[in-house]
């Protein structure tokens, strides 16, 4: 069972790590590339805000975000902002989203995110524990993978093993980081590939934050594996 409880303190645990190591920001580093393509480090700020906004719509039965179109208009719109507001945005609502969380609610109910993407109400704390974790590794500031709590690693890891679970561009894969074991691909009985590596370097892999060159394989190359 996932515990949705839990899961929103440790949003608001890893909120504060990503706070506190961005106010020693300054404006023109908030305007420097970010480790994304295309992407400041003030995109980075301005979509971690707007996806807090963008879950609470979620918790309360409204759509994810009015378009595609919208959301994008909407972070190239932030981005630009200097430091203090775009601290004071994430801030507040990350705040929303704590109070929406910590609401009555149906944690059982089906809820609808992007592109038709349905899940349960009790993973949505979860969804955005690994934006807050994963996008405070992309801004480049000190946080690295190696940083992130071991717990969410390993959960991360399973849930996008899981996402790739049965792809059929991707082969039978057996991931292990010496002590733990995830399949994902195509099924078959038996896997084609062995990924080994720790976990960090499965989860950047599985991620897209990194290329690979620091696992091990066997039984073929490197599996390719479709975009996020």
């Amino acid at each position: 069972m996932v515990d949705h409880g839990h899961d929103l303190a440790s949003v608001r645990d890893a909120t504060d790590r990503l706070l506190t190591a961005a106010a020693k920001l300054d404006n023109a580093s908030v305007a420097e590339p970010s480790r994304l393509p295309g992407w400041t480090r003030g995109h980075v700020l301005a979509h971690l805000a707007r996806n807090a906004d963008a879950l609470v719509n979620v918790l309360e039965g409204r759509p994810m975000y009015q378009s595609g179109e919208a959301r994008d208009a909407d972070i190239e719109r932030d981005a630009p902002r200097p430091l203090d507001v775009q601290l004071a945005d994430l801030r507040d609502s990350a705040a929303r989203f704590q109070e929406t969380g910590a609401a009555p609610a149906d944690w059982s109910r089906t809820v609808e995110l992007r592109n038709g993407v349905t899940d349960s109400a009790s993973r949505v704390p979860f969804r955005r524990w690994v934006e807050v974790e994963l996008h405070h590794v992309d801004l480049g500031i000190g946080y690295e993978l190696e940083d992130l709590p071991a717990e969410f690693s390993e959960r991360e890891i399973a849930f996008l093993a899981a996402r790739f679970s049965g792809h059929p561009d991707v082969p039978p894969t057996r991931l292990t980081d010496g002590t733990r074991a995830w399949r994902t691909g195509r099924e078959a009985t038996q896997p084609e590939v062995t990924v080994s590596g720790s976990a960090p370097e499965l989860l950047g892999w599985l991620a897209g934050r990194r290329d690979g060159s620091g696992l091990t394989v066997q039984g073929g190359p490197l599996p390719a594996l479709p975009p996020l």
